[in-house]
């Protein structure tokens, strides 16, 4: 346990420095100028101190972040609109819908692909090259088509998060149901066994490791979707929604809190995942 957090801690302090420091340098101009037009000259502690405490930085430092969450967070109602917590209820909706539908269509492709030659080899080259158009292109038309067949509300963006999350999970299903080698699969035949239990004995229980991984990438995803699902609908809530109200006005603080929010959502939702691969694997006895 020592081990693993003094590690950490010595990044997380390294990056607050930085991020100290960078605020400073970004924020100095600003600082600069309302000092020549009072006529007055800053010191560095002066310049630092102001560099610091602007309303509206080039970067916010970190603990004008942190009293922008806590007052979004805590002092708001979570009903409020100004609630982060309301916000990221919004986009986490949005999120699991997308992922449980992009996992579910990533799987019942894997599984076509393993067990269908002609899919193999016709469908798979079409799904990575799926994955080389951007989101922030093909967001907008989704969007627009789904609204044209009468379709909107939550759907639309989880169908952008289901569109980047099913990736992860197809390639690491793929490789895990492909996992068990040619001698476990001549003992199965050895016993008899039929193609559904060799699926379900075999290659489903070896492809698990995979899955937890690509559930990770797919879950990370999906939340980045439903954001990006957010910004060209002109939605009035979600994480999305605070980014680009951020924008429009200039709040960069609302901005990087918003993105802190983001951060810390996608982190609980991994480690939520990492929770349930832990118990699995160490029930399977794999751990």
């Amino acid at each position: 346990m020592k081990g693993s957090v003094l590690p950490v801690l010595t990044v997380v302090c390294g990056i607050f420095v930085i991020w100290y420091a960078a605020a400073v340098w970004l924020n100095a101009t600003w600082a600069y100028d309302k000092a020549a037009r009072s006529g007055v000259e800053l010191s560095t502690q002066m310049l630092i101190a102001d560099a610091w405490s602007q309303e509206k930085p080039k970067l916010p430092a970190p603990h004008q972040v942190a009293v922008e969450i806590w007052k979004t967070t805590v002092e708001k109602k979570i009903t409020s609109k100004r609630s982060l917590i309301y916000h990221s209820w919004i986009t986490l909706s949005a999120t699991l819908l997308g992922f449980a539908l992009g996992t579910a269509l990533g799987i019942a492709l894997a599984v076509g692909i393993i067990y269908n030659r002609t899919m193999d080899r016709s469908v798979m080259p079409w799904i990575i090259a799926s994955q080389t158009i951007p989101i922030l292109a093909i967001a907008p038309m989704i969007i627009v088509v789904l609204n044209a067949a009468g379709i909107s509300g939550l759907l639309p963006k989880a169908t952008i998060s289901m569109y980047l999350s099913f990736f992860p999970v197809v390639v690491g299903m793929v490789k895990g149901l492909r996992s068990p080698d040619q001698m476990q699969l001549d003992q199965m035949r050895t016993w008899s066994a039929s193609g559904a239990q060799t699926f379900w004995r075999l290659r489903l229980p070896a492809s698990m490791p995979y899955l937890f991984t690509s559930l990770k990438i797919g879950m990370a995803a999906s939340l980045v979707g439903a954001i990006v699902g957010e910004l060209p609908t002109g939605a009035v809530a979600g994480l999305g929604a605070r980014l680009l109200a951020g924008s429009y006005y200039g709040q960069t603080i609302q901005i990087w809190s918003a993105l802190l929010m983001a951060a810390a959502l996608a982190a609980a939702l991994v480690g939520l995942i990492g929770l349930i691969q832990r118990i699995t694997l160490s029930r399977m006895g794999m751990a």
